[in-house]
């Protein structure tokens, strides 16, 4: 698996835990379903991001900077559009970010068998 696909499903799969700790925030409980997916979505975009990156630049600073820049834009999108949860939102979206660029630098493509 390639370094953006291998970005995209840890993104998203970080991102389907990132909307679960919604389940933290009594008010919005009962929009945990729309939360979760728009989790998964934002860490699967962040993941491609940062898998991209990682087959661009061989630097693992940076790649989790990248990661981290771009999980906290997208948080900060969706916070915005919920005028509050500025922290809840933010800090578990900037670290799906920055461990999906830690990772996609730290993957090593499996070689395709000929």
């Amino acid at each position: 698996m390639g370094k953006l696909w291998f970005g995209i499903l840890l993104g998203g799969i970080l991102g389907i835990l990132d909307g679960l700790t919604a389940w933290f925030t009594p008010a919005v409980r009962s929009q945990i379903a729309g939360i979760v997916v728009g989790s998964m979505i934002k860490g699967a975009i962040a993941g491609a991001v940062a898998g991209w990156f990682a087959k661009k630049v061989n630097s693992v600073p940076l790649g989790i900077l990248v990661g981290l820049v771009v999980g906290m834009l997208l948080a900060y999108g969706v916070a915005a559009l919920q005028h509050g949860y500025y922290f809840e939102i933010m800090l578990p979206g900037s670290l799906v970010g920055a461990i999906a660029g830690y990772a996609t630098q730290k993957h090593r493509p499996s070689r395709a068998i000929s």
